[in-house]
């Protein structure tokens, strides 16, 4: 907590200094004062959606995902231009994010299968509800 005697009446606000943490706004709400801290871009989200959004093929994966294409070797000759490498970059990022969930099956020949988890359907609406404001944006220009 800074230092610092605050003083307030009940319609008062004051930014008091915090060391190297920059400053605190205390509002006297009633007789208990209440501190708001500057607010922030969620720094892993935002990573997260660029992340995404700079992997041109992460959107294509989703689709497949949606259309019950769940194997890497048929997503890649579902889509043309798709590598195997850069498929695989993919849906290790994904992974990662916790977006997709890698499903090894101990079978010979060995099978890998991929779904969307239950945060990744979340996170996928997000990513609808961008793309309709992108197209609203472009519709009012």
């Amino acid at each position: 907590m800074c230092e610092g005697s605050l003083g307030l009446t009940q319609t008062e606000s004051k930014q008091v200094p915090c060391g190297s943490v920059g400053t605190k706004r205390y509002i006297l709400m009633g007789r208990q004062a209440k501190i708001f801290s500057r607010r922030s871009a969620p720094e892993q989200g935002a990573r997260m959606v660029e992340t995404i959004y700079g992997c041109k093929w992460s959107l294509t994966v989703y689709q497949l995902l949606a259309n019950g294409i769940k194997r890497p070797g048929e997503m890649v000759r579902s889509v043309e231009g798709l590598t195997t490498k850069v498929l695989n970059e993919c849906l290790r990022k994904n992974v990662a994010f916790g977006i997709i969930e890698r499903i090894a099956y101990h079978e010979i020949p060995p099978r890998v299968e991929y779904v969307v988890t239950p945060f990744g359907r979340k996170f996928i609406r997000i990513l609808d509800d961008l793309d309709k404001l992108q197209k609203e944006i472009e519709f009012d220009r």
